[in-house]
């Protein structure tokens, strides 16, 4: 007997776990008959009976997929049908600004490099003119 309760232990804990997630995530106006904050302190307090009245008595009931969830053959109204994008090395405008942004970067690179060979060759001159 002594041996069966580590394992009552574990089915109570992952019942407690199992319904406090559940209650923790449910909607407000979905959740049956008590608020939220209660569920979570009858599940908590009276384990093992607090989660089972959960799943029993305070879980939203589920009538299908989700709300908000596209699933096939749902019959979306078109306003609310996903949308589908296509992957951004498909789209041309994005490569198009791509390109133009890369340009950009050479030609600021350019131009630093630029500026740094008249800065280098200056300071030269300068040492070179305060040497001799």
């Amino acid at each position: 007997m002594g041996r069966l309760f580590p394992f009552f232990f574990l089915i109570d804990m992952a019942l407690v776990v199992i319904a406090l997630i559940d209650c923790l995530s449910a909607e407000d106006g979905a959740i049956r008959a008590l608020p939220r904050v209660a569920w979570v302190f009858i599940i908590l307090l009276f384990s093992p009976v607090g989660p089972i009245a959960w799943l029993v008595a305070g879980r939203p009931v589920s009538t299908g997929p989700r709300a908000g969830v596209w699933a096939p053959g749902n019959g979306f109204p078109e306003a609310q049908r996903p949308v589908r994008r296509s992957s951004p090395d498909d789209d041309p405008d994005f490569l198009r600004t791509l390109r133009k942004q890369q340009r950009e970067d050479a030609e600021l690179l350019q131009r630093w490099e630029e500026d740094l060979r008249r800065r280098e060759e200056e300071l030269r001159r300068r040492d070179e003119d305060g040497d001799g």
